[in-house]
This record gives structure tokens, sequence and C-alpha cells, in this order.
């Protein structure tokens, strides 16, 4: 395992469609300012004990390669919307050099459509060295991956079983993600108590039938008043930097490629 000072990498920040958009033509869209260039929402978390991805989504390759990853010992899913499973298959250059399988943890439900997605993966016959070996765990209330302490945290988005995750480190440090969210559950809020980051959906300015709004996300981020928030899952409506300017304090627009330490309350 590494030895590396913990840190949290945003390997993507946009939304579904990714940004720059297909066939857009608006200022966001070609903008030339590196931050406006989105790939789909997923984070690399390294503690010194355990590197482990939350989400695999169609740009994990390119994510891969533009950050140097070369190892990884777990993978998490928040959910099963194409834009967060649908890099599944790139997981095979983690497991290359790995005899015992890659353990998935997810949902009941998120699981069971990778297994049919993916069900060659699953299948009993998987034995051909080089493909995707996964180790399939459904999350339960509280879970240990390495040193970090894990709590799966329900939302509300859409009609697709949802959660986000709460993250507790050997030093007291804690931070959440929630990538895809429109609501939170009281019951939710209560387990972010005191958190040192928080990572949050933040689609557009305008109302979102399944994802937060600016306005949304800031409002959850005063009531929960953590050390800092970062907005992520962010569309071609929003500029980097016009956004950044206009946040209270505390809160910034996260970007592909951020690295945040965290470990340290």
């Amino acid at each position: 395992m590494s030895r590396a000072s913990p840190y949290l990498l945003f390997l993507g920040t946009g939304t579904s469609v990714g940004v720059p958009v297909i066939g857009c033509g608006c200022e966001v869209c070609k903008s030339a300012d590196f931050r406006n260039k989105r790939t789909r929402s997923s984070i690399f978390i390294e503690t010194g004990e355990v590197k482990f991805l939350v989400d695999s989504g169609p740009d994990l390759r390119e994510q891969a390669l533009r950050e140097g990853l070369t190892s990884l010992d777990v993978v998490l899913y928040t959910h099963s919307h194409l834009d967060h499973v649908a890099g599944f298959d790139e997981l095979r250059a983690f497991c290359w050099e790995k005899a015992e399988p890659l353990p998935l943890y997810a949902t009941a439900s998120c699981l069971g459509v990778l297994k049919n997605m993916f069900g060659w993966a699953f299948h009993q016959d998987n034995t051909y060295k080089g493909y995707v070996k996964p180790s399939p765990r459904i999350i339960t209330p509280e879970f240990r991956v390495g040193d970090l302490l894990i709590r799966p945290l329900p939302v509300l988005h859409g009609t697709v079983e949802t959660v986000g995750f709460l993250f507790e480190m050997k030093s007291g440090y804690r931070f959440a993600y929630l990538p895809d969210v429109k609501s939170i559950p009281e019951s939710t809020l209560a387990l972010m108590a005191n958190l040192d980051l928080l990572v949050i959906d933040s689609l557009r300015d305008a109302p979102h039938a399944t994802h937060l709004s600016v306005a949304d996300a800031l409002a959850i981020s005063e009531k929960i008043a953590p050390r800092k928030t970062l907005l992520t899952h962010i569309s071609h409506d929003l500029d980097h930097a016009e956004l950044a300017a206009r946040l209270p304090e505390g809160v910034s627009p996260a970007y592909d490629g951020l690295r945040v330490r965290i470990g340290c309350s």
C-alpha cells in the first residue's frame, strides 16, 4: 500500500453529458479555461493504506491516463446511472496484476444492474487473466475499507436508489461525497454533522428535476456548516471563474484534476 499523504482527487466534475457538450457552441463549451473541461463525475481517494475509486464513469480511461493512476484496491458506487458505471470494463487495467478479485461496494439494486450490464465479469467461468474479476459486496450502514470508516448516505435522485458516502479517518477527519442528489432526508443530514469537507452536486443555477441547483447546494452547505464545501457535477451552464467569484467564503467549485489534502481536522 502507498505511504503518500492522504488526498482526494477529482477525476471528473461534470454532469452526465460532460463539458464541452457535443454540438454546443456556448461560451463555457468553447472556453480555454481548463477548469471548464469537465469529464463525468468521479473521485479517487488515497489514504496511505488504501486506494479507491467512487464510481467508474465512461471517462475512466481518460481520467486514469491523465492522472497517472496505476493501482486500485476498491471501488464504491453511488448508483447505477450510466454516467457512473459505464466505464466498468476499464477496471480490468487495475486487475491485471491482482491475484484476488476487486471489491465492489454498492447497494443491492446497483449491483443487480452491474451484473445485468456486465454479466461476463460476474460469471463463475470468468477465469481469463486480464478480465475484471469483481468481488461484489452490498453496502451496510457502516463498514470499513482500509483505514476509513464509511457510511452510506441515502439521498433522493430521480427514481434510482442513490447514496452518497460519509468517510471518517482515524484522525477524526470527516468528509462527505454526494455527487447526484435532488434532496436529502433529515436522517441523512443528521449523519453529516461536524464535517471537515462536503462535496456536493450543484448542476446549474436554474432548478432541475433530479439535481441540486447552486442555491440548493449553498442552502444545504449553510445548514450542515462544514469547514469547506466543494461543488461538483457541474453543467455547461456554469463558468468556473464566474461561479467561483460569487460563492461565499469556504465554498468553491471543484474541477477535474483538483487534489485536496485530507486527514487533518
